[in-house]
This record gives structure tokens, C-alpha cells and sequence, in this order.
């Protein structure tokens, strides 16, 4: 296998001073190639009390050195970009940012939040790494990320994708084990697959907000816990069995100052001892791996040091970026910054390509190859076998042989393989086609007689389905009576109330008490059998449920129709639904202007085309006119193709803008509508249940019976339409509760009834149409009481 022999790069990057800091003397020199070296000067009053030396200039080297105006870019292409190539060869890599608290740590790894351009390195190296998946065809590849966290010596897994933990010490606690290799494996620490970019930057949104800070007087979000980003990627070319799995790991360490410095107490202290004793241990490690004659390395002395085994002196490509904050209070930390990363450049690691081969891959090639000998060896030798062909086998026969007569090209040949059961098989086969060519049709008699008891069966089976299914809808319609009937009492009530509270609606509600009594014609009688009849020859109907793509019943349907007007997400969705058409609107109107520009520039191309033919026609007529004389007209020509490119560009973006937010939009309805479908069936299949246990409740037409569950499920429905006493106990009078609807508006203008609503044939009352017409004059006023 292939393998880079290299020492570990380091490179440093200086903070740009706070306005209150007074800065430190340093000054970067990138003239020596090929490193750079960056000297640090103690003034006078500090290097007296500083380690009892007098030295007053300190000089480091580093790979390169990223001053106070670095950008964010150009530290990834420098760092990151050369790592992130490595790992997509088939090594690993590793980077890892180390410095005091607010340094900019975690800026240089993670980035600010901002501006976009702040991204740090490691939005900007999944970006790098899914467009050079996407370029590279050549591969299957497949990426995961996880992405842990180390806080007082306890490892916890931050993309846990059970819940949100609100606190860290909810999250998953993820241990290490070790095999006989000395391989460590992380137990707990869940792998996410991510297939895109945006996946994995979710991810990494997620996992930062469950990130745990505390805050020192130092800075006031400073992290107090070491962050491990790693991006598992594997590839495999189609057909080989080769497998190369690399590993990223970008680290986020916590700050690395003495406990003195941060004047903390309690538990930030114990925070800052193991922060502080994490990073010993890394010190110690580094200082072993750079001393030559080291047998043993102490990566077990902590969990960083365990789960960065193979970054340390071990199979990686590893890159360290040391943060320095230079301004006078704190040179102190950032030589000693500086004197780590010099340990850090002494290491060697040996970064191995990491290949291996997928087992299960070649137990089906060798499967393969084994049958394939194994029938070549039974017909040279002529040594039949003995065995019977399995179902399987004889099925598979069967399917070829069909395929093979349907087939008309005369060149097609029945290919078994070399094994003679198989061939005789087909050749029995075919004698048989031959000789019987309807037997496949025709039917042996002893077969007839099973057949005639599975259809007795099937028919009793169905018989059971058929009465069960007659079962549900009569449930179905004593819900819907009830619910009628609760209505019904509703209007009557509020009939009264309007009444009572101003004349003004008397007047309007007088021509529909009269045309309710008109109506009540012996026609309108409905009788109970006959609604039985009807609803369940109705089942038959495909009514199909939103989104659960089961089928629902007419009568559920309705009820279904009614809840969802009550539910308060359906204002939600009403409104999200107008949203989306006006941003329908817009995009196909921005559209229809990006296509009317798109041809504006080709008209005018074709103009700068136009004009080059007659120039060089004009310069063969009289070649005495000079070609390359600038032409106003074609500059012209050009200005304005470039404003309308630039007006073009604007409109497109806001354009794919648009088409992210209509995206959104549509979940956001989705899930209401999810919500208003799972909300009903909950409240359905109550409804149901109460039925099954109290099926007498059912009674005479005069009387209403209100189940508690059913008050409850009103209640939740339209709360705001009903006063507080509106929570029964099942022996209370149903009378009193009904009559304690308020309405705030005693003018209430009566909406035309929905045609849906007015078309169930429900009740077994003689009063069917009156009982609907009053059902649906209550929803209007409770909905526009609401509404």
C-alpha cells in the first residue's frame, strides 16, 4: 500500500485585537523559505515576573503564518484544502485548532455566524468534498459524519437522533473499547449518513446547538469542551471488491489557558483541572512521540488523546493551527501556544492508504465460481449427482423454459448451465408442452374439488368481513348522529340566545325557522335500515384519506369535513395556501421575464454577430480600412448585454430564493394537514371505542346524549367558542352545558351552507333535512364567532 511519510504541519493565525487591548510587539517574517517565522517580543515590565527570565524576544517557525487580516478563505485553502484531498484518496486526516479561550478557536474551525463569508473550516470543507464527489463518477462513494464531544473526561454524542436533549449530561454517553488490534472503537457515537451537502450541514447545525457552554469572565461564550467533527467517507469502484474508507477528523479544542488566568471557582474549576489535565496528557503524548527512543506512547491516559490516537504519530495526515491572541495581557499564553506547537512540528506520521477488501463481495464471487467448477467437473467426468433440484431451482427452469418459447428469434438459446438434472428436467419438460400443450389450462379433477372448499371458505371468510364492515358503519352513523344532534341543540340554543340579545337577528333568523317547518314533509323520512343499506354499499366507493392513503368511509369523510373546519390549524394552513399562490404567481412571472430576457441577449448577440460580418465584408472591399478600428456600435452592444446579464443574475436569484421558499411552504402545510388527519383519527377512534362499550346510549331522537370524550375533543377543537364551564361530567344535565354557549356578536350574518355538508343521509329522525339545515347554520356561527 502506498504511504506518505511526513511531519506533522502547523501553521499559526493571529487574532486581530479587541478595541480595548493594547498590542503585544510581534512581527511575521515569511522570507525564509520554506517557512516563516514569527518573533514575539516581552516588553521590559512583564519579562521580569515572566518564569524568572529575562529574555525579551521569542522567535517560532511555522508552516505559515496567517496574520490579523486573514479571511477565512484563504486559511481553508492553505490548511484544510490539501488535508481534505488526502482524505479523498483513501488516508486520513486530521486538523486541529489549539489556543487560550478566545483565540478564535473555534471561528478558524466552525466560523462566525454572521456572514456568510465568516464559514469556517469545516462548512467550507464539506462543500469542497461533496463537489468533488459529485464531479467524480468513477466511484461509489458514501459519507457519514459524527461528530462527538469530550467535556470533564465524558465523551457525548451531540447528533443523538433520539431527542433534543436540553442539557449534555442527557445525551448519549459514548465509551471507548479497544479490540485485540488496538483499534479503538467509540461505543454510542452514532453515525449519521449524510448524502449531500446540506444533509451534513444540517447535521453540523444540529450538533453546535447541542453544544454546551459555559461561560468564563474570559469571554462569554467561550467553550469549555473539546469538539470532534469527523467525515467517514468510503468508496468502492462498480464491480471491484476493494473497499477504501478514510476518515476526517476536525477538532475543536478547549482553551488551553492555566487555571489562574481565568479566576473561576466550583464547578468551572473542576471544568479547567480536566480541560487543563486533557491537554497535559495530549502535551505528554506529543513529547513522548518527539522523543526518539519512546517504546511506550500514553494515549490511554485520557479520552482526547484515545480517540486521536492515529492523528498522533500514527496512519494520518495531520495539520495543527495554533490561535494567538498578541495583545500585552495575554503574550504570556501565546508563547507558551506557540512553544506546543513547536513539539507538535516534530512528529512524524506515516498516513497509510486504507484499502481493504469487502468479504461479503467475494463470498459471492467464490459462491459463484464454486458452482460454476462444480457443474463443469460433473460433465467431464459424467459422474451424475445425486441430489434433487430444489423448488427454487425447478421454478427458475420453469421461467427460462417459458421465455424461451415465447421467444421468435430462431438464434435464442436455453442456457442451464453444465448440470445434466437441470438439462433432463428440460427436456421432460418440453415432451410434456408437446405432448399435452393445453395441460397448463386444464385442471386435474383432485385440484377442482380443493378448489371448490377454499371458495366456500373464502366465501364465509367474506361473509365475517362483510359483517364486521356493517358493524363500523353503523358506528360511523351513530357518531355522526350524535354529532348531529349536538349541533342540532347548539342552533337551538343559540337561536334563543340571538333572540333574546337583539331583535335585529330576530328578523333575520324568521324565514328559516318557517322554512324548517315547511320542509318536514314525510319525503325528508329517512329510515335507519335504509341507511344502513346505504352506507354500506357506499364502502365500495374509494374515498381515500389524505395522507395515510388508507381508505376512510363516506361517513368519516364527513366528520372528517367538519373536524377539519374546526381545527385551528386550518386558518394555518388557509393562509400558508394563499402565501404559496401569490409565490406561484411570482415565480411564474419571473419566469416568463427571465425567459423574455434570456432572448433579449441572444437578440443582442446576434447583433455583435451581424455587425462582425458586415465589418469583415467591408475590410475585403477596401482593405485599406484598418480591422481592428474600435467600433462604437459593438461596444455599445456589448454594455447592454452586460447590464441585462447583470438584471438577469438578480432576477435568478431571487428566483431559486422563491423556489426554496415555496419548498418550505408545501412541508409546512404537509405537516398541518398530518396533524389536523392524526388529530381526527385519535378523536374517531375514541368515539368508536365509546360506542362499542355504551351501545344502547343511542336512543329515542329526542333526546342527546354528550360522551365526556367527545366534550373534551369540542373543547380542544374550538375552545374559544365555548365558555369555561364547558367541561361536563357525564351525569350532568346536557341541557345546562348547551345552554352556556356564548356569542360575543349578536348580528351574525348567516353563511351560505358548504353543498358538502347538506348532502349526508344520516339520522334515522323523521326531521333528517332540518336537523342538517340546523347543524349547519350552528357551524357557521360558532365558526364566524372565531372566525
Amino acid at each position: 500500500a502506498a504511504m506518505v511519510k511526513e511531519t506533522i504541519r502547523v501553521y499559526a493565525r493571529v487574532k486581530p485585537l479587541g478595541r480595548r487591548q493594547q498590542a503585544g510587539t510581534y512581527s511575521v517574517d515569511d522570507e525564509e523559505d520554506p517557512l516563516s517565522s514569527l518573533e514575539i517580543t516581552v516588553p521590559r515590565d512583564l519579562a521580569d515576573g515572566f518564569v524568572n527570565n529575562k529574555r525579551e524576544s521569542y522567535k517560532f517557525k511555522f508552516q505559515k503564518i496567517f496574520d490579523q487580516e486573514a479571511k477565512q478563505d484563504v486559511v481553508f485553502d492553505s490548511i484544510a484544502k490539501p488535508v481534505a484531498e488526502c482524505v479523498l484518496a483513501g488516508y486520513n486526516g486530521t486538523i486541529f485548532a489549539y489556543g487560550q479561550t478566545g483565540s478564535g478557536k473555534t471561528f478558524t474551525i466552525t466560523g462566525g455566524a454572521e456572514r456568510y463569508s465568516d464559514r469556517g473550516i469545516i462548512p467550507r470543507t464539506l462543500s469542497y468534498i461533496f463537489d468533488q464527489l459529485q464531479k467524480d463518477s468513477s466511484k461509489v462513494y458514501t459519507t457519514h459524519v459524527s461528530y462527538l464531544e469530550i467535556y470533564n473526561e465524558c465523551g457525548y454524542d451531540l447528533l443523538d437522533p433520539r431527542h433534543e436533549a436540553s442539557r449534555l449530561e442527557d445525551l448519549p454517553k459514548v465509551t471507548i473499547m479497544e479490540d485485540s488490534d488496538q483499534n479503538i472503537h467509540l461505543k454510542n457515537l452514532s453515525l449519521q449518513q449524510a448524502t449531500n451537502e446540506e444533509e451534513a450541514l444540517n447535521l453540523l447545525f444540529l450538533g453546535d446547538t447541542n453544544r454546551m457552554i459555559a461561560e468564563t469572565p474570559m469571554n462569554q461564550a467561550s467553550s469549555r469542551s473539546h469538539c470532534i467533527f469527523t467525515i467517514h467517507i468510503s468508496s468502492k469502484e462498480p464491480g471491484s471488491a476493494t473497499v477504501r474508507r478514510s476518515k476526517l477528523h476536525l477538532v475543536d479544542l478547549a482553551g488551553s489557558e492555566r487555571v489562574a488566568k481565568t479566576g473561576v471557582g466550583g464547578h468551572l474549576l473542576t471544568e479547567a483541572k480536566y480541560i487543563n489535565l486533557s491537554l497535559h496528557y495530549l502535551e505528554q503524548v506529543i513529547i513522548a512521540l518527539a522523543e526518539k527512543n519512546r517504546s511506550h506512547i500514553p494515549y490511554r491516559n485520557s479520552m482526547m488523546t484515545s480517540v486521536l490516537r492515529d492523528s498522533l504519530g500514527g496512519n494520518c495526515m495531520t495539520a495543527m493551527i495554533a490561535t494567538l491572541s498578541i495583545d500585552k495581557r495575554n503574550i504570556d499564553e501565546s508563547i507558551s501556544t506557540c512553544r506546543f506547537a513547536q513539539r507538535v512540528a516534530l512528529i512524524k506520521n506515516e498516513a497509510v492508504l486504507n484499502e481493504e477488501i469487502d468479504p461479503r463481495l467475494m463470498i459471492v464471487q467464490l459462491k459463484k465460481e464454486i458452482q460454476d467448477l462444480k457443474d463443469e467437473l460433473e460433465l467431464v467426468t459424467g459422474k451424475e449427482r445425486t441430489s434433487e433440484l430444489s423448488q427454487e431451482e425447478l421454478l427458475q427452469l420453469d421461467e427460462l423454459i417459458e421465455t424461451f418459447l415465447k421467444d421468435n428469434d430462431p438464434g435464442t438459446t436455453l442456457d442451464v448451465g453444465a448440470d445434466m438434472r437441470k438439462i433432463k428436467y428440460c427436456f421432460i419438460h418440453m415432451k410434456r408442452l408437446m405432448n399435452h400443450p393445453t395441460t397448463s389450462d386444464k385442471k386435474i379433477p383432485s385440484q377442482d374439488i380443493s378448489e371448490e372448499e377454499d371458495t366456500k371458505k373464502e366465501s364465509g371468510e367474506e361473509l365475517e368481513k362483510l359483517k364486521d364492515l356493517l358493524q363500523q358503519r353503523d358506528n360511523e352513523i351513530n357518531i355522526l348522529v350524535n354529532m348531529l344532534k349536538k349541533e342540532k341543540k347548539k342552533a337551538q340554543d343559540a337561536l334563543f340566545q340571538l333572540n333574546a340579545t337583539s331583535a335585529c337577528s330576530a328578523v333575520l333568523e324568521q324565514p328559516l325557522s318557517i322554512n324548517l317547518e315547511d320542509r318536514q314533509s314525510p319525503s325528508s323520512c329517512f329510515s335507519l335500515k335504509e341507511a344502513k343499506d346505504f352506507s354500506s354499499s357506499v364502502h365500495r366507493l374509494p374515498f381515500l384519506s389524505r395522507q395515510t392513503g388508507g381508505k376512510m368511509s363516506l361517513g368519516c369523510q364527513e366528520a372528517f369535513e367538519v373536524f377539519k373546519r374546526d381545527h385551528a390549524d386550518s386558518i394555518t394552513i388557509e393562509d400558508n395556501k394563499q402565501l404559496l399562490k401569490h409565490r406561484f404567481a411570482e415565480v411564474k412571472c419571473l419566469g416568463e421575464k427571465l425567459n423574455e430576457l434570456r432572448s433579449k441577449i441572444n437578440h443582442l448577440k446576434g447583433e455583435i454577430t451581424q455587425r462582425h460580418i458586415q465589418r469583415a465584408a467591408l475590410a475585403v472591399s477596401s482593405p485599406s480600412e484598418e480591422l481592428s478600428i474600435f467600433d462604437p456600435v459593438e461596444e455599445k452592444l456589448r454594455m447592454q448585454i452586460e447590464e441585462e446579464k447583470k438584471s438577469y443574475k438578480t432576477m435568478f436569484n431571487r428566483f431559486k430564493g422563491l423556489k426554496v421558499e415555496i419548498e418550505h411552504l408545501q412541508l409546512l402545510m404537509e405537516k398541518g394537514k398530518m396533524k389536523i388527519q392524526k388529530d381526527f383519527e385519535v378523536w374517531w377512534s375514541e368515539e368508536a371505542k365509546n360506542l362499542q362499550e355504551k351501545p344502547e346510549m343511542v336512543t329515542s331522537p329526542n333526546t342527546v346524549t354528550t360522551y365526556p370524550q367527545f366534550n373534551k375533543s369540542l373543547q380542544h377543537l374550538s375552545a374559544n367558542s365555548f365558555s369555561e364551564t364547558t367541561r361536563v361530567s357525564p351525569n350532568e344535565d346536557p341541557a345546562e352545558k348547551n345552554n352556556s354557549i356564548t356569542f360575543s356578536n349578536p348580528t351574525l350574518k348567516a353563511r351560505t351552507p358548504p353543498s358538502s355538508s347538506t348532502s349526508i343521509p344520516l339520522t334515522g329522525d323523521s326531521q333528517a333535512d332540518a336537523d342538517i339545515l340546523a347543524f349547519i347554520k350552528a357551524r357557521q356561527r360558532i365558526l364566524q364567532k372565531k372566525g
